[in-house]
């Protein structure tokens, strides 16, 4: 994850339609969502280009192409094509759903009261963020605080992915900053750092993955040095990933230089398709910035999905909204992701929503074990993350 923003779409707005009041597989949305259609509130600059301009009445929320990163482009998604494809190589079994909640969504409580209340509602897991509230991976102790989470998270019976997308957890001044990506040397390495350590607190607690992303593109920095800084300074945590056996699940983030599912496989070329390098499908940015459907973005990933995140979205505005408040069908996504055979948690991501934390907690789970009682049957995805033969896409 990372920050969010947005505001709802003008009423009349082509790209959703009402969704029944209380019926969560009721909801549809067009099948082509033409970039100068994309959600905009008035009071924002006109989308134009093919980007999505910044709003200035919410200087907190993140559209696709906000200063400080480029402007990227939000491209109309084809129509699902309705023909066989080609065959494919053998299939993913389906796999049961774990839904689990992020910690970034419960900053105004305790861990071990954030724990408690997850296992009380009946998740799956926890996306823990390590931050300066929760298991701070820079204050004293760390191996006896993590000794600690380890057991609660057994007592309770919760799973865990580990996330680093702490806002200020190195810098009080600077959003995410340094970054993997900073020009200065040693502060990208003070962000190698922090990862490495990540990856041990993620082998302690026995997680099944550590999450990370790129960060955004400095002022002044070219494309190829800023990808040449992501590749040197991803070496020694894909390193320290591998000899802890904890994978490592780069995340595509609206606005970063790794910001879509091309610039994943782009990094994968880089660094030569490392064992450890997975990736973190956040299904809110698939529908936001993505040219396929989230549900096709889930099969085109299957066979490199380490950590899922969920939430709702809006084409072309990076806001992550609660179920319901966006334009994200679920229940087709949900089937795509049961036939990948993901066997990881599916983490509800709603950083900017913690004073609603106990409240959203408990709604997302009613809600995604609704959306998935009413998901299509599943049919496995091919190993080549390729659509089924005749099957939907």
């Amino acid at each position: 994850m990372s920050d969010d923003g947005g505001v709802a779409p003008p009423a009349g707005d082509p790209g959703t339609q009402a969704r029944t009041a209380g019926a969560a597989t009721e909801r549809t949305v067009p099948a082509t969502v033409p970039a100068d259609t994309a959600a905009v509130p008035a009071g924002t600059a006109a989308v134009a280009s093919g980007t999505v301009a910044a709003s200035p009445e919410a200087p907190g929320r993140e559209r696709v192409g906000q200063a400080p990163g480029a402007n990227i482009p939000v491209p109309a998604r084809p129509p699902a094509p309705g023909g066989a494809v080609a065959p494919a190589g053998p299939a993913f079994p389906a796999a049961p759903l774990r839904f689990g909640y992020g910690t970034n969504g419960l900053t105004d409580l305790r861990l071990d009261d954030a724990l408690g209340l997850l296992a009380d509602l009946g998740y799956s897991g926890v996306g823990l963020t390590l931050d300066h509230m929760h298991l701070d991976p820079l204050a004293p102790d760390l191996a006896a605080r993590t000794r600690h989470v380890a057991r609660r998270l057994d007592r309770l019976g919760l799973t865990v992915t580990v996330e680093t997308g702490a806002r200020y957890i190195l810098d009080p001044r600077r959003k995410h900053g340094p970054s993997l990506l900073d020009p200065d040397p040693e502060h990208r390495a003070r962000r190698v750092r922090l990862l490495v350590r990540a990856v041990q607190v993620a082998a302690d607690l026995g997680a099944h993955a550590l999450h990370c992303f790129s960060g955004i593109t400095p002022e002044g920095t070219t494309e190829a040095t800023a990808w040449q800084r992501l590749t040197d300074a991803l070496t020694p945590v894909l390193d320290a990933a591998s000899g802890a056996h904890v994978p490592l699940a780069v995340e595509p983030e609206p606005g970063h230089l790794l910001a879509t599912l091309a610039d994943f496989h782009h990094l994968r070329g880089l660094l030569g398709d490392p064992e450890p390098l997975g990736l973190t499908l956040d299904i809110g940015h698939c529908q936001c910035l993505e040219p396929q459907s989230p549900a096709d973005c889930v099969r085109a990933a299957a066979p490199w999905l380490r950590h899922v995140q969920i939430e709702d979205m809006r084409r072309g505005v990076h806001e992550h909204l609660p179920f319901g408040d966006g334009e994200i069908d679920f229940p087709p996504v949900l089937s795509a992701l049961s036939a990948t055979g993901y066997q990881g948690l599916t983490v509800v991501e709603l950083p900017r929503h913690s004073h609603a934390g106990p409240r959203l907690a408990a709604h997302s789970l009613e809600f995604l074990r609704r959306a998935d009682r009413h998901r299509p049957a599943a049919t496995p995805v091919p190993a080549d993350g390729t659509a089924p033969q005749g099957g939907p896409s």
